[in-house]
């Protein structure tokens, strides 16, 4: 059982619960999908390997991140930091796809990107909900570039959370000197 004090504090405070969060299930996404992309419209190995693990490491180090919290937020900062540097370092590179082949890149008001923005706010989206773009490179780079965009919206805002929440309540160290220290309180006050 873990040690509690008298307000309700845990040591180590729940923890996980990753896959409800909207930028892991956006971030699995750009997983899928880029997966699919690169293994269609990606001919150099060493690029398809490069993309395929910038957006898995924008997915994974959600996942890890979260796990940590409970006993590391200063952990999870980082890892959900990481997430986001990998979703910039794969948005640079569907960037660089449409260039280098000469496609046009959709701007944020484009009727194509706002047509995939609102899918956004379907309930039931899945992989399948973003398929039809993946039968050519443009649509589906430019598909990709929305949902990266929707991740690292998402993961900004979840790292403003992140770094409110430790502010406010401290690191795993601070919660354990806490609660030693009113453990130790109550047990002088019982004497």
């Amino acid at each position: 059982m873990a040690y509690q004090n008298h307000q309700n504090e845990k040591l180590i405070p729940p923890h996980g619960g990753y896959r409800n969060l909207k930028s892991y299930q956006t971030t699995t996404l750009v997983y899928d999908l880029t997966a699919e992309f690169c293994k269609k419209f990606v001919s150099s190995s060493r690029m398809r390997d490069q993309m395929i693990q910038a957006a898995r490491s924008g997915r994974q180090n959600i996942a890890e991140g979260c796990q940590a919290s409970g006993t590391s937020k200063k952990t999870e900062l980082k890892l959900v930091g990481v997430a986001r540097a990998s979703l910039e370092e794969l948005l640079i590179d569907y960037e660089d796809f449409l260039r280098q082949k000469s496609l046009r890149l959709w701007n944020k008001e484009d009727p194509q990107a706002r047509v995939v923005r609102e899918l956004a706010y379907r309930s039931d989206k899945t992989y399948e909900t973003y398929g039809s773009y993946l039968e050519n490179p443009e649509p589906a780079a430019n598909c990709a570039v929305c949902l990266i965009h929707q991740a690292n919206y998402l993961l900004d805002r979840q790292l403003l959370s992140l770094e409110q929440n430790f502010l406010e309540e401290g690191d795993f160290t601070e919660r354990l000197y806490r609660m030693r220290k009113d453990s130790i309180d109550k047990t002088n006050r019982t004497y």
